[in-house]
């Protein structure tokens, strides 16, 4: 996955995949306690809320999202499936793959 790709400087392939999983099991924990919010843009993308930059270890909504849906807990996926019946929407793997993202309350295409 592309977030294993952005190891930091000394960080192996391995310990940059358990902290992904970190980065995963701690925003679904959040999620199931209210304390992080998924988001479904106008366009299909999602974004997550509730977790600092540091705390996302250079890990992307997208990414996030693929692992969250992959591996994450029952309640979890129901927090995100809150997230697209509020919107109205569903999450739309295409807007995913595209890296729509979030900034603020505005939502880019790429960078």
């Amino acid at each position: 996955m592309v977030c294993e790709t952005r190891v930091r400087r000394n960080q192996t392939l391995k310990e940059r995949i358990e902290e992904i999983r970190q980065v995963v099991a701690l925003l679904s924990r959040r999620l199931v306690a209210g304390q992080a919010k998924a988001i479904v843009g106008p366009q299909g993308a999602i974004a997550f809320a509730g977790l600092t930059e540091a705390e996302r270890a250079d890990t992307t909504d997208a990414c996030l999202y693929r692992i969250l849906i992959a591996t994450g807990s029952p309640l979890a996926l129901q927090a995100v499936a809150r997230a697209e019946a509020l919107a109205g929407r569903s999450v739309d793997q295409k807007a995913v793959a595209a890296g729509i993202h979030l900034h603020g309350s505005t939502w880019h295409h790429g960078h």
